[in-house]
């Protein structure tokens, strides 16, 4: 029964979370290091979750540690196709119940979720991360714990703006609009690089009262599992969202098949979701109504330097910029345009900056670079890698070795090219390669022309310049070349409630993860008009006889 409640309810203020700097001796890093040697030693068995019920198929897939690949972290029980029928089945038949509830009781769920994450399990789901990803403390501290913390408060803030919104009335009238959730499911399919988004992207439409299938990235179902059983404890009700880890193809043939699909939300390739969004055109007929289609997919983020930049500047920007995470961000610089003037200065200290990098296991917090996902995304690295070491247009700088041995190593490597439509400089690697193209100064905005044409991706970017207008030119001529632009700074590291994210052309449909517009996609809005006085005569003044 849903219970009356005569309050306007106001949401808590939000505000990021505060983030941790993991200091030798201090009582957080001891946490932590307490927590990887726990995660470390167990293997976990992780089970679908469809209805609050753990379901074990027997069909296992493996989470290694990618520094260590050797290491099984736990094992995971894959769905079949009768699994994703039942979790479809329970999220239809949940939605009018989860609906129904009050909007401040859903969000109160996901409050509970973002403190027990804050406190209770921080470094439970921090260690998951850099265990399981090979993140470093402090990577997985901004992702796992903070990003995916404020995505929780900031939404439900949002929610409740979303609510407030209405019309206005004319005299004897009351307009109004509810917001109500989709009709149906959304799918929801997640990535392996951040567990924020992996977090985001079924939360965001279960605020708003949907109820979700949340197919994870089978290269990092341990965090979303954790992530999973913490919404139970903060009381998620069964059937909400369904946990359904398993093949893309396998769990999303099936969904995208069913009439009751309302949306996706989704975090990937290009490729992926340009498949996804053909086949429900092509099965557009059969849906009960059009799904929502939402999703941020690839980028070839740049930096752009000006003659009047700081060399000291270019060289911290395109090192954390290009290699945190060992470039495995959807917003991580992976081409870069620097003036001839600057090239010497900024090539040297790129080259002194890269040698002072050590690599190796996030259990070690001394090293800044840890190891890349998986064994395809290594392979695929190295032959691009390979691929400019034996090509007359390219030269590798730093860097440019590789090693799978013990883990999924590949060092940080830059690459200079004299060809602008050079394979790095235009195709996404998403990997620790930034390639370089050098031009004349007095190119500057041929060039920014240039970088606007050469990629088919807009999502992340930056200027770096002292002169304001040449700053000013790279705004209007980089307009449509980056769903964030960051002037003076990296073009990664968006901050929720500061910086929402996403991009257009080919890196998605830019609805911006971390503001009010994604949550909008959520819900079906129904205007209501209540009359006072109905009228009793069909008849109107301008027809009366004179």
């Amino acid at each position: 029964m849903n219970l009356l409640n005569n309050s306007i309810a106001q949401t808590p203020e939000p505000r990021n979370e505060s983030v941790y700097d993991y200091e030798p001796g201090s009582r957080e890093r001891k946490q932590l290091e307490n927590a990887l040697e726990a995660a470390a030693s167990k293997r976990l068995e992780i089970p679908l979750i469809i209805g609050g019920r753990e379901i074990k198929t027997g069909n296992l897939g493996e989470v290694v540690m990618p520094h260590d690949h050797k290491h099984i972290l736990a094992t995971y029980h894959k769905a079949g196709d009768t699994e994703v029928q039942q979790a479809i089945e329970t999220a239809v038949a949940t939605q009018k119940q989860w609906q129904a509830l009050r909007w401040e009781e859903r969000c109160a769920i996901f409050l509970k979720a973002a403190e027990l994450l804050s406190q209770k399990y921080r470094y439970l789901i921090n260690a998951g991360s850099m265990l399981s990803t090979s993140k470093s403390a402090y990577q997985a501290e901004i992702d796992a714990a903070c990003e995916l913390i404020d995505f929780l408060r900031f939404n439900v803030y949002y929610a409740q703006q979303i609510y407030a919104q209405q019309p206005s009335s004319a005299p004897g009238t009351w307009n109004y609009v509810q917001h109500r959730p989709l009709e149906g499911f959304v799918f929801a399919v997640t990535p392996f690089n951040f567990t924020a988004i992996a977090g985001n992207l079924p939360t965001s439409p279960a605020i708003m009262g949907n109820t979700v299938i949340w197919k994870p990235a089978s290269s990092c179902v341990y965090t979303p599992y954790l992530l999973m059983k913490i919404l139970e404890e903060a009381g998620l009700p069964p059937g909400v969202i369904n946990f359904v880890p398993g093949s893309g193809s396998d769990v999303g043939k099936i969904c995208l098949a069913d009439r009751h699909l309302a949306g996706i939300h989704f975090t990937g390739s290009t490729k992926v979701f340009q498949r996804m969004w053909k086949t429900i055109g092509e099965n557009i007929e059969k849906y009960v109504s059009y799904p929502r289609i939402v999703g941020e997919t690839g980028g070839k983020d740049f930096v752009f330097v000006h003659s009047s930049a700081d060399v000291a500047q270019v060289v911290t920007t395109l090192v954390r910029g290009a290699f945190e995470y060992q470039g495995q961000k959807c917003s991580a610089a992976s081409r870069a345009y620097i003036p001839a003037s600057l090239w010497p200065a900024i090539r040297e200290g790129l080259e002194k900056e890269l040698g002072r990098i050590s690599m190796g296991p996030p259990t070690d917090f001394s090293n800044f670079f840890n190891a890349v996902i998986d064994k395809a995304a290594f392979h695929s690295i190295a032959e691009y890698i390979d691929y400019a070491k034996k090509h007359e247009d390219a030269e590798v700088i730093a860097g440019g070795g590789y090693n799978d041995s013990v883990g999924y190593f590949i060092e940080p490597t830059v690459i200079v090219t004299q060809s602008p439509s050079f394979k790095t400089m235009v195709e996404e690697i998403f990997g620790p390669v930034l390639t370089i193209y050098v031009y004349e100064d007095d190119q500057y905005e041929e060039t920014l022309e240039l970088c606007d044409t050469s990629s088919k991706y807009a999502l992340t970017g930056a200027i770096l310049a002292a002169d304001r207008s040449a700053v000013s030119l790279a705004l209007a001529k980089l307009e449509h070349s980056a769903g964030n632009f960051y002037i003076n700074d990296k073009p990664t590291g968006a901050v929720v409630g500061q910086q929402p994210f996403g991009g257009g052309r080919a890196s998605g449909t830019n609805d911006k993860a971390g503001f009010y517009t994604n949550l909008l996609r959520w819900v079906s809005p129904r205007t209501v008009k209540e009359t006072f006085v109905t009228p009793t005569d069909f008849s109107y003044p301008f027809m009366a006889k004179e």
